[in-house]
């Protein structure tokens, strides 16, 4: 009898794992798309696409530059430096840029970069499934991205960027002047 419990809870126990390992890891596509040069401020993520995307640091102060995009496709502002991208002078920047930008683990949208009187901290969490928000002021468009099934993981953070690199792609082919500008 003992052993048919033991046997019961073992199945039992890999069935559970395995449902949850299941649940926490989702098949999705790699970008596949042109090369891409993408500004970072803060630590650069780590992705699938490495021979696709080249990351370049990128400082607060070359954002006030109006010239500061020439190279980049997009910007991605991660999340210890988002209050600081908050602050009211940036937010001509994002509206006006010729490249959209990306602010990682931001759970608020868009509405703290692009609201002058708000600050990061004044703002709620508008969307707390939100691993990253995208917004393009020359379009005046913005996405969120959330995690497959709400599961923080590698595998799932590195599909949101798979994602965005599409977006960014699609930005590029959909605009009558090229985001990238080579030689700038």
């Amino acid at each position: 009898m003992k052993k048919k419990i033991i046997v019961v809870l073992l199945l039992g126990f890999v069935i559970l794992v395995c449902g949850n390992a299941q649940r926490d890891s989702i098949a999705t596509p790699l970008y596949e798309g042109r090369s891409l040069v993408i500004g970072v401020i803060g630590d650069t993520p780590q992705v699938r696409e490495e021979e696709h995307v080249d990351f370049r640091q990128v400082t607060f102060d070359q954002l006030e530059d109006p010239y500061f995009s020439s190279e980049l496709d997009a910007i991605f502002i991660m999340k210890e430096h988002l209050a600081k991208a908050s602050e009211p002078k940036y937010t001509e920047i994002y509206q006006k840029a010729d490249v959209p930008f990306f602010f990682i683990e931001s759970s608020k949208s868009h509405i703290p970069f692009t609201v002058e009187e708000l600050s990061y901290n004044e703002v709620p969490d508008l969307s707390p499934d939100t691993y990253a928000t995208g917004f393009y002021g020359k379009k005046a468009q913005y996405w969120d991205y959330g995690l497959p099934n709400d599961a923080m993981n590698e595998t799932h953070i590195k599909a949101v960027y798979s994602n965005m690199f599409t977006i960014i792609e699609s930005l590029h082919s959909e605009d009558s002047e090229p985001i990238y500008r080579p030689g700038g």
